[in-house]
């Protein structure tokens, strides 16, 4: 029988492995591209079977299957934007298997706040989810992607929406302001992500797109009125606004 290296062997340097007969430490897990670290777990350590379901790098934390690493579009999971209390002031879930329950979710977007809100870092990892925040006086803002997503296209997306929204509030990205423009605020999340796909990353465009569905909307309404009320003039003003 062919003699097995024990798990833990596999992980060592390459000092290490010469020590137990020059075995070089190249075996890559099935269904992970990275190549693994030393693990300190004693049960990866003592182990002698390893399997594709989970990269000894993170302890088992986070499922590793390899239809996870293939590339896709749909980079977003989840954004929400919290106040300084951790309540809920918007959310959007992209992934229907990402917490299906309002309680499932809410627990989630606490355990984030606990975190995160005396921290300075700008990334966060957890429940197997990578997490870009920021905060801006009295508001949290979070996007969410896998544990395999590039950071840096989660962060200009959130830097997006940032800018995006201090263009809408003129620079007032507070609570109060928030909530008075809540609409404007859904509108310019849909404009930046649309189920997961991230659709621009300009804040510039974002705004201008925002404007001009507003505009069209409230010229739609002006020329329903009108032809509700039988203004003909008005519907011919409207007509030309459109």
């Amino acid at each position: 029988m062919q003699w097995k290296p024990p798990l833990w062997l596999l992980y060592c340097s390459a000092a290490e492995a010469e020590r137990y007969g020059g075995f070089e430490p190249t075996w890559r897990l099935e269904g992970c591209s990275c190549r693994h670290a030393p693990c300190e777990s004693e049960g990866f350590r003592s182990a002698t079977v390893m399997t594709a379901q989970s990269c000894p790098r993170q302890h088992c934390a986070t499922t590793m299957d390899s239809a996870a690493l293939e590339p896709s579009l749909y980079t977003v999971k989840a954004v929400f934007i919290l106040d300084n209390d951790g309540n809920r002031l918007l959310s959007k879930y992209y992934d229907p298997e990402l917490y299906p329950s309002m309680k499932e979710q809410k627990n989630f977007e606490k355990n984030v706040f606990n975190k995160t809100h005396k921290a300075d870092h700008e990334i966060a990892f957890l429940e197997g989810m990578t997490i870009i925040y920021k905060s801006s006086i009295d508001l949290f803002f979070y996007v969410v992607g896998s544990a395999q997503e590039n950071e840096l296209m989660l962060m200009a997306v959130l830097n997006c929406l940032f800018e995006s929204l201090s263009q809408m509030l003129r620079k007032n990205v507070e609570k109060r302001t928030l909530l008075d423009n809540m609409d404007g605020v859904f509108l310019v999340v849909d404009e930046i992500i649309d189920g997961g796909v991230i659709l621009e990353s300009d804040p510039q465009q974002v705004i201008e797109k925002v404007n001009y569905r507003c505009l069209s909307e409230q010229a739609y309404g002006f020329v329903l009125f009108d032809y509700i009320t039988g203004n003909v003039e008005g519907q011919g003003e409207r007509r030309q606004l459109l």
